[in-house]
């Protein structure tokens, strides 16, 4: 597990591999400073190496580039997926001056955002398909936040039944990490990030 505790945010990371495979076709990629917080979810087609293989661009790219656009970002990669599986790839990035929050996805990553004060959850709609080389869609859609806000973003290896409730009755992103940990069915690559905006 990996996790953030800032008085900004809180953020914990859960990964597990597919049963049998010694590692993961998910990677990820979290980074922090004072200005904004960004963070990618990349499922590689497949599992086993050659899923990795196409995932674990993405942590590279965000690395040296994550101050740039989420588009900038998205694009880059694909640009890296030429011969390669691909990914479907899932980026989210908070501006703490802003107080916003952006997300933009190419593939079945989803992403969920919840309202602590009115309980309203948004849940953008992923583009379809996967970054592979050629040329795709992108569509990064921004939300204001308020101190509070709970955001949940994971693979398909994570089956949700009900994520409205899940987000609702939890009390943190602590909480929600525990509890997620409980309830997915282990066995598929697997990958959360559960975080809290405090501020």
């Amino acid at each position: 597990m990996n996790q953030i505790i800032h008085p900004f945010l809180e953020v914990f990371v859960y990964q597990e591999a597919k049963e049998g495979n010694d590692e993961s076709g998910d990677a990820y990629f979290t980074f922090m400073n004072e200005e904004y917080f960004i963070c990618a979810i990349a499922d590689g087609l497949g599992n086993g190496p050659g899923a990795r293989r196409s995932s674990e661009i993405i942590p590279q790219i965000l690395e040296e580039y994550h101050h740039e656009s989420i588009d900038s970002l998205l694009l880059r990669s694909n640009e890296q997926m030429f011969q390669k599986r691909g990914a479907a790839v899932a980026i989210v990035k908070v501006d703490f001056k802003e107080k916003t929050i952006a997300y933009s996805c190419v593939g079945n990553i989803k992403f969920y955002l919840t309202h602590q004060t009115d309980e309203k959850m948004v849940y953008p709609l992923p583009v379809m398909g996967y970054l592979s080389g050629r040329p795709t869609k992108i569509h990064t859609q921004t939300y204001k936040y308020q101190p509070g806000d709970l955001f949940l973003m994971h693979s398909d290896g994570v089956v949700l039944n009900n994520p409205r409730t899940l987000l609702r009755n939890s009390r943190g992103a602590n909480d929600l990490h525990q509890t997620l940990i409980q309830t997915i069915e282990h066995g598929d690559d697997a990958t959360f990030i559960a975080g809290s905006l405090l501020q």
